[in-house]
């Protein structure tokens, strides 16, 4: 019986063949639900670019055709809000998406965690970190101006100079002044821009203070 031998792997303190390979499955199906959750955000920002592309060009041609009247107006006035609102269900979306994947990265920093416990020698090899940093490493990071670092984000902004644009078009339509057209145009975007990123914040913050183990989460 020296050493273990004749002994379960319970009984010798070392995880079971069965729980190694569930631990793994689950490591190799997590990783996998990124990818997907991933690939959802950049197919949907990517549609959102290609159809604001897209009905910027037409609304181009439109103006080729018909100069700056009321065809050229009409289109836009039509088109912008349409725009936006693709912007705000992409928005709404890929940060759904994003919170998927933040808890998907929590669950592998817990199994990371299981593997570090179950086999200390492999920490130079595995970068082990303190449980704080264990998101940071996967490439989770904080600060005022990540929320503009994500597809959310990008898409957010896009959407807000939609919004600006549509409100300045109809300021200039119904009074004819520039000035009053480009004032009402940077408020309408400012504030939409910073309601979203207000939001997206929100949401993230309520993610990150529901832990799933209370060591993931830093100074608690």
């Amino acid at each position: 019986m020296a050493d273990g031998e004749g002994t379960s792997p319970e009984a010798a303190g070392e995880p079971s063949p069965s729980a190694i390979s569930f631990i793994t499955t689950e490591h190799f199906t997590l990783q996998g639900a990124r990818a997907s959750t991933i690939a959802e955000s950049t197919g949907r920002a990517s549609m959102f670019l290609a159809s604001v592309s897209g009905g910027l060009v037409a609304w181009g041609l439109v103006a080729t055709a018909t100069g700056a009247g009321g065809g050229f107006f009409a289109f836009g006035l039509v088109l912008l809000p349409t725009l936006a609102f693709v912007g705000l269900v992409t928005f709404e979306r890929t940060l759904q998406s994003g919170i998927e994947d933040f808890g998907y990265v929590r669950r592998i920093a817990r199994l990371r965690a299981y593997y570090f416990d179950n086999a200390p020698e492999l920490a130079p090899y595995l970068l082990s970190v303190e449980p704080a940093a264990r998101l940071r490493v996967q490439g989770l990071r904080g600060g005022y101006f990540q929320a503009f670092r994500t597809i959310a984000g990008m898409v957010g902004v896009i959407t807000a100079v939609l919004v600006g644009s549509e409100a300045g078009l109809a300021a200039i339509a119904a009074f004819d002044a520039p000035a009053a057209s480009f004032a009402t145009g940077g408020v309408a975007a400012l504030g939409v821009l910073l309601a979203m990123m207000r939001f997206q914040r929100g949401v993230w913050a309520r993610a990150a203070a529901d832990p799933i183990t209370a060591d993931e989460v830093p100074n608690t």
